[in-house]
Protein backbone atom coordinates (compact mmCIF):
# COMPACT_ATOMS: atom_id res chain seq x y z
CA UNK A 1 0.00 0.00 0.00
CA UNK A 2 3.33 2.20 0.86
CA UNK A 3 4.24 1.67 -2.61
CA UNK A 4 1.00 2.42 -4.32
CA UNK A 5 0.99 5.50 -2.50
CA UNK A 6 4.29 6.83 -3.16
CA UNK A 7 3.79 6.12 -6.72
CA UNK A 8 0.54 8.21 -7.00
CA UNK A 9 2.18 10.69 -5.19
CA UNK A 10 5.06 10.54 -7.57
CA UNK A 11 2.92 10.82 -10.54
CA UNK A 12 1.09 13.96 -9.03
CA UNK A 13 4.15 15.68 -8.79
CA UNK A 14 5.39 14.77 -12.35
CA UNK A 15 1.55 16.08 -14.00
CA UNK A 16 1.84 19.24 -11.97
CA UNK A 17 5.62 19.32 -13.27
CA UNK A 18 4.29 19.05 -16.82
CA UNK A 19 1.48 21.15 -16.35
CA UNK A 20 4.21 23.83 -15.30
CA UNK A 21 6.51 23.59 -18.19
CA UNK A 22 3.51 23.26 -20.73
CA UNK A 23 1.54 26.69 -19.85
CA UNK A 24 5.71 28.17 -19.62
CA UNK A 25 6.20 26.63 -23.32
CA UNK A 26 2.70 27.81 -24.54
CA UNK A 27 3.63 31.55 -23.08
CA UNK A 28 6.64 32.00 -24.72
CA UNK A 29 5.57 30.86 -28.03
CA UNK A 30 2.60 33.14 -27.11
CA UNK A 31 5.67 36.06 -26.28
CA UNK A 32 7.57 34.83 -29.49
CA UNK A 33 4.89 34.81 -32.13
CA UNK A 34 3.39 38.18 -31.15
CA UNK A 35 6.79 39.97 -31.44
CA UNK A 36 7.37 38.22 -34.65
CA UNK A 37 3.90 39.85 -35.91
CA UNK A 38 5.13 43.03 -34.96
CA UNK A 39 8.38 43.32 -35.97
CA UNK A 40 7.17 41.93 -39.16
CA UNK A 41 4.14 43.10 -39.98
CA UNK A 42 3.88 46.66 -42.19
CA UNK A 43 0.81 47.66 -40.45
CA UNK A 44 2.13 51.39 -39.67
CA UNK A 45 3.63 51.34 -42.83
CA UNK A 46 7.41 50.99 -42.01
CA UNK A 47 9.19 49.71 -45.28
CA UNK A 48 6.99 52.14 -47.22
CA UNK A 49 8.23 54.82 -45.32
CA UNK A 50 12.18 54.87 -46.82
CA UNK A 51 10.64 55.48 -50.16
CA UNK A 52 9.28 59.18 -51.16
CA UNK A 53 5.80 59.54 -49.93
CA UNK A 54 3.10 61.77 -47.88
CA UNK A 55 3.36 61.30 -44.06
CA UNK A 56 -0.04 61.71 -42.50
CA UNK A 57 -0.06 62.35 -38.90
CA UNK A 58 -3.34 62.64 -36.81
CA UNK A 59 -3.59 64.52 -33.66
CA UNK A 60 -7.18 63.73 -32.06
CA UNK A 61 -9.04 63.53 -28.76
CA UNK A 62 -8.27 65.72 -25.95
CA UNK A 63 -4.26 67.21 -26.24
CA UNK A 64 -1.71 66.65 -23.53
CA UNK A 65 1.81 66.58 -23.53
CA UNK A 66 2.63 63.79 -25.32
CA UNK A 67 6.25 62.81 -25.80
CA UNK A 68 5.05 59.94 -28.39
CA UNK A 69 3.33 62.63 -30.84
CA UNK A 70 6.27 65.09 -30.78
CA UNK A 71 8.91 62.47 -31.35
CA UNK A 72 6.84 61.07 -34.25
CA UNK A 73 6.71 64.45 -35.39
CA UNK A 74 10.40 65.08 -35.06
CA UNK A 75 10.95 62.14 -37.35
CA UNK A 76 8.90 63.06 -40.13
CA UNK A 77 10.44 65.98 -39.83
CA UNK A 78 14.04 64.61 -40.24
CA UNK A 79 12.60 61.49 -42.74
CA UNK A 80 14.47 62.74 -46.35
CA UNK A 81 11.74 60.66 -47.71
CA UNK A 82 8.79 62.80 -46.29
CA UNK A 83 7.83 65.30 -49.56
CA UNK A 84 4.81 66.91 -47.48
CA UNK A 85 2.40 66.56 -44.80
CA UNK A 86 -1.25 65.95 -43.96
CA UNK A 87 -2.27 66.73 -40.28
CA UNK A 88 -5.48 65.12 -39.88
CA UNK A 89 -6.90 67.54 -37.03
CA UNK A 90 -10.16 66.47 -34.92
CA UNK A 91 -9.64 67.73 -31.52
CA UNK A 92 -12.07 69.67 -28.87
CA UNK A 93 -8.39 70.78 -27.52
CA UNK A 94 -6.85 70.43 -24.25
CA UNK A 95 -4.05 71.87 -22.11
CA UNK A 96 -2.73 75.15 -22.98
CA UNK A 97 0.98 73.30 -22.66
CA UNK A 98 -0.11 70.48 -24.20
CA UNK A 99 -1.38 72.79 -27.56
CA UNK A 100 1.94 74.74 -27.68
CA UNK A 101 4.56 71.68 -27.74
CA UNK A 102 2.47 70.07 -30.37
CA UNK A 103 2.12 73.73 -32.42
CA UNK A 104 5.58 74.87 -31.85
CA UNK A 105 6.61 70.90 -33.29
CA UNK A 106 4.22 71.34 -36.43
CA UNK A 107 6.33 74.58 -37.03
CA UNK A 108 9.98 73.08 -37.29
CA UNK A 109 8.14 70.51 -39.52
CA UNK A 110 6.52 73.53 -42.04
CA UNK A 111 9.79 74.86 -42.21
CA UNK A 112 11.36 71.84 -43.95
CA UNK A 113 8.45 70.82 -45.98
CA UNK A 114 5.06 71.88 -46.92
CA UNK A 115 2.00 71.10 -44.01
CA UNK A 116 -1.15 71.13 -44.97
CA UNK A 117 -4.20 70.29 -42.24
CA UNK A 118 -7.17 68.70 -42.70
CA UNK A 119 -9.84 69.32 -39.98
CA UNK A 120 -12.46 66.33 -39.47
CA UNK A 121 -15.25 67.41 -37.27
CA UNK A 122 -13.50 69.00 -35.30
CA UNK A 123 -10.64 71.80 -34.48
CA UNK A 124 -11.43 73.89 -31.09
CA UNK A 125 -9.11 75.51 -28.77
CA UNK A 126 -5.52 73.73 -28.66
CA UNK A 127 -7.00 71.90 -31.81
CA UNK A 128 -7.09 75.16 -33.89
CA UNK A 129 -3.88 76.37 -32.64
CA UNK A 130 -2.27 73.14 -34.09
CA UNK A 131 -4.00 73.61 -37.14
CA UNK A 132 -2.75 76.77 -37.62
CA UNK A 133 0.76 75.72 -37.15
CA UNK A 134 0.17 74.55 -40.69
CA UNK A 135 0.48 76.40 -43.96
CA UNK A 136 -2.77 75.62 -45.00
CA UNK A 137 -6.31 74.71 -43.46
CA UNK A 138 -8.93 72.63 -45.25
CA UNK A 139 -12.25 71.62 -43.04
CA UNK A 140 -15.98 70.04 -44.22
CA UNK A 141 -18.43 72.75 -44.58
CA UNK A 142 -19.84 71.15 -41.33
CA UNK A 143 -16.61 70.77 -39.31
CA UNK A 144 -16.80 72.74 -36.13
CA UNK A 145 -13.70 75.60 -35.71
CA UNK A 146 -12.83 78.32 -33.47
CA UNK A 147 -13.43 78.47 -29.76
CA UNK A 148 -9.69 80.86 -29.16
CA UNK A 149 -9.52 81.37 -25.71
CA UNK A 150 -8.45 80.11 -22.52
CA UNK A 151 -9.89 78.54 -19.35
CA UNK A 152 -9.28 77.68 -15.67
CA UNK A 153 -11.38 75.33 -13.59
CA UNK A 154 -11.13 73.96 -10.24
CA UNK A 155 -14.25 72.35 -8.33
CA UNK A 156 -15.94 74.11 -5.02
CA UNK A 157 -16.53 71.31 -2.78
CA UNK A 158 -16.62 73.15 0.27
CA UNK A 159 -20.63 72.76 0.83
CA UNK A 160 -20.22 69.31 0.40
CA UNK A 161 -18.26 69.09 3.15
CA UNK A 162 -19.95 71.28 5.51
CA UNK A 163 -22.80 68.66 5.15
CA UNK A 164 -20.69 65.94 5.79
CA UNK A 165 -19.70 67.48 8.97
CA UNK A 166 -15.45 67.71 7.27
CA UNK A 167 -13.68 70.39 7.81
CA UNK A 168 -9.68 71.43 6.39
CA UNK A 169 -7.32 73.02 8.15
CA UNK A 170 -4.95 75.02 6.19
CA UNK A 171 -1.59 76.47 7.44
CA UNK A 172 0.55 78.06 4.69
CA UNK A 173 3.25 80.79 4.40
CA UNK A 174 1.17 83.37 2.33
CA UNK A 175 -2.52 84.04 1.46
CA UNK A 176 -2.50 83.10 -2.05
CA UNK A 177 -0.27 79.75 -1.66
CA UNK A 178 -2.11 76.81 -3.40
CA UNK A 179 -5.15 79.29 -4.40
CA UNK A 180 -7.99 78.42 -5.14
CA UNK A 181 -8.53 74.70 -4.08
CA UNK A 182 -11.11 72.27 -3.00
CA UNK A 183 -12.02 73.04 0.12
CA UNK A 184 -12.83 76.97 0.19
CA UNK A 185 -14.24 79.41 -1.26
CA UNK A 186 -11.53 81.43 -3.86
CA UNK A 187 -11.06 84.72 -2.27
CA UNK A 188 -11.30 88.33 -4.90
CA UNK A 189 -7.22 87.57 -4.39
CA UNK A 190 -7.01 84.52 -5.72
CA UNK A 191 -9.56 84.78 -8.70
CA UNK A 192 -7.69 87.86 -9.71
CA UNK A 193 -4.40 86.02 -10.00
CA UNK A 194 -6.06 83.21 -11.84
CA UNK A 195 -7.38 85.84 -14.31
CA UNK A 196 -4.21 87.71 -14.99
CA UNK A 197 -2.50 84.79 -15.84
CA UNK A 198 -5.59 83.93 -18.36
CA UNK A 199 -5.28 86.69 -19.71
CA UNK A 200 -1.79 86.34 -20.43
CA UNK A 201 -2.17 83.15 -21.87
CA UNK A 202 -4.78 84.48 -24.20
CA UNK A 203 -2.99 87.47 -25.75
CA UNK A 204 -0.75 84.92 -26.35
CA UNK A 205 -3.15 82.53 -28.12
CA UNK A 206 -4.51 85.37 -29.49
CA UNK A 207 -0.78 86.61 -31.11
CA UNK A 208 -0.87 82.92 -32.45
CA UNK A 209 -3.99 83.01 -34.73
CA UNK A 210 -3.04 87.01 -35.48
CA UNK A 211 0.17 85.83 -36.84
CA UNK A 212 -0.84 82.25 -38.57
CA UNK A 213 -3.86 83.83 -40.23
CA UNK A 214 -2.53 87.50 -41.08
CA UNK A 215 -5.01 89.08 -38.99
CA UNK A 216 -4.50 92.52 -37.86
CA UNK A 217 -4.95 92.77 -34.14
CA UNK A 218 -8.99 93.75 -34.07
CA UNK A 219 -9.68 91.17 -36.90
CA UNK A 220 -7.85 88.27 -34.72
CA UNK A 221 -9.77 89.69 -31.33
CA UNK A 222 -13.49 89.79 -32.81
CA UNK A 223 -13.13 86.32 -33.72
CA UNK A 224 -11.49 85.13 -30.17
CA UNK A 225 -14.55 85.36 -28.10
CA UNK A 226 -14.87 82.02 -27.36
CA UNK A 227 -17.33 81.38 -30.71
CA UNK A 228 -17.05 78.64 -32.85
CA UNK A 229 -17.96 78.16 -36.47
CA UNK A 230 -19.36 76.06 -38.97
CA UNK A 231 -16.38 75.58 -41.72
CA UNK A 232 -18.63 77.71 -44.18
CA UNK A 233 -18.60 80.27 -41.84
CA UNK A 234 -15.00 79.71 -41.08
CA UNK A 235 -13.69 80.32 -44.68
CA UNK A 236 -15.75 83.39 -44.17
CA UNK A 237 -14.13 84.80 -41.88
CA UNK A 238 -10.61 83.39 -42.71
CA UNK A 239 -10.16 80.98 -39.89
CA UNK A 240 -9.62 78.34 -42.62
CA UNK A 241 -8.25 78.20 -46.12
CA UNK A 242 -10.81 75.92 -48.33
CA UNK A 243 -13.46 73.36 -47.79
CA UNK A 244 -13.23 69.60 -48.61
CA UNK A 245 -11.24 66.87 -47.48
CA UNK A 246 -7.83 65.01 -48.77
CA UNK A 247 -8.13 65.52 -51.89
CA UNK A 248 -7.88 69.16 -51.59
CA UNK A 249 -5.67 68.78 -49.04
CA UNK A 250 -3.59 66.72 -51.92
CA UNK A 251 -4.45 69.35 -54.32
CA UNK A 252 -2.65 71.72 -52.19
CA UNK A 253 0.39 70.16 -51.98
CA UNK A 254 0.61 70.05 -55.24
CA UNK A 255 1.35 73.48 -55.53
CA UNK A 256 3.85 73.27 -53.83
CA UNK A 257 5.74 70.84 -55.81
CA UNK A 258 4.75 67.75 -54.44
CA UNK A 259 4.16 64.91 -56.44
CA UNK A 260 0.03 63.79 -55.90
CA UNK A 261 0.92 60.64 -56.94
CA UNK A 262 3.04 59.69 -54.15
CA UNK A 263 1.85 57.57 -51.94
CA UNK A 264 0.21 58.78 -48.68
CA UNK A 265 1.17 57.03 -45.74
CA UNK A 266 -0.01 57.34 -42.34
CA UNK A 267 2.66 57.34 -39.37
CA UNK A 268 0.82 55.62 -36.68
CA UNK A 269 2.00 55.77 -32.79
CA UNK A 270 4.51 53.22 -32.49
CA UNK A 271 3.78 50.35 -29.49
CA UNK A 272 6.11 47.99 -29.62
CA UNK A 273 9.26 49.70 -27.95
CA UNK A 274 9.33 46.38 -25.31
CA UNK A 275 8.04 43.01 -25.19
CA UNK A 276 6.05 44.91 -22.07
CA UNK A 277 4.98 47.10 -24.22
CA UNK A 278 3.50 44.82 -27.04
CA UNK A 279 1.82 42.97 -24.19
CA UNK A 280 -0.27 46.09 -23.14
CA UNK A 281 -0.84 47.28 -26.81
CA UNK A 282 -4.23 47.81 -27.93
CA UNK A 283 -4.44 44.49 -30.19
CA UNK A 284 -2.40 42.52 -27.44
CA UNK A 285 -5.15 43.70 -24.89
CA UNK A 286 -7.76 42.63 -26.65
CA UNK A 287 -6.15 39.42 -27.47
CA UNK A 288 -5.87 38.73 -24.05
CA UNK A 289 -9.14 39.53 -22.89
CA UNK A 290 -10.45 36.83 -25.86
CA UNK A 291 -7.56 34.30 -24.19
CA UNK A 292 -8.82 34.88 -20.69
CA UNK A 293 -13.03 34.50 -22.27
CA UNK A 294 -14.09 38.17 -20.63
CA UNK A 295 -16.12 40.21 -22.59
CA UNK A 296 -13.55 42.16 -25.24
CA UNK A 297 -15.55 45.68 -23.51
CA UNK A 298 -13.35 44.66 -20.91
CA UNK A 299 -10.49 45.38 -22.62
CA UNK A 300 -11.05 49.38 -21.98
CA UNK A 301 -10.78 49.02 -18.60
CA UNK A 302 -7.62 47.06 -18.74
CA UNK A 303 -6.06 49.83 -20.91
CA UNK A 304 -7.30 52.18 -18.08
CA UNK A 305 -5.31 50.72 -15.41
CA UNK A 306 -1.82 50.89 -17.99
CA UNK A 307 -2.30 55.15 -16.83
CA UNK A 308 -4.49 56.98 -19.49
CA UNK A 309 -4.98 60.19 -17.86
CA UNK A 310 -8.53 60.87 -17.19
CA UNK A 311 -8.61 64.48 -16.39
CA UNK A 312 -7.09 67.67 -17.30
CA UNK A 313 -5.58 69.95 -15.10
CA UNK A 314 -3.69 73.75 -15.22
CA UNK A 315 -4.74 75.91 -17.90
CA UNK A 316 -6.44 74.75 -20.80
CA UNK A 317 -7.79 75.55 -23.80
CA UNK A 318 -10.64 73.16 -24.85
CA UNK A 319 -14.01 73.49 -26.15
CA UNK A 320 -16.86 72.57 -23.89
CA UNK A 321 -20.75 71.95 -24.40
CA UNK A 322 -22.68 71.86 -20.94
CA UNK A 323 -19.45 71.83 -19.05
CA UNK A 324 -18.07 68.74 -20.65
CA UNK A 325 -15.06 68.38 -22.99
CA UNK A 326 -16.26 66.96 -26.24
CA UNK A 327 -15.00 63.55 -26.81
CA UNK A 328 -14.10 63.27 -23.25
CA UNK A 329 -15.28 59.73 -21.84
Amino acid sequence: MANTADAIIDRRRLRRKLTFWRAFTLFLLAAALISFYFLTSDSDGFSGKRTPHIAKVRVEGTIFENDELLKRLQDVENSAAVKGVILTVDSPGGTTAGGEAIYEAVRKVALKKPVVAQVGTLAASAGYMIASASDHIVARQSSIIGSIGVLFQYPDISELLAKLGVKVETIKSSPLKAEPNFFNPASDEAKAMIHRMIIDSYDWFVGLVQERRKFSREQALALADGSVFTGRQAIANKLIDELGGEDKALGWLKTKGVNDKLPVIEWKPVEKSSLLGLFFSDSAVKMLTRYLGIPEESSGMLRELTGDRMFLDGLVSVWHVDGKPVGAQ
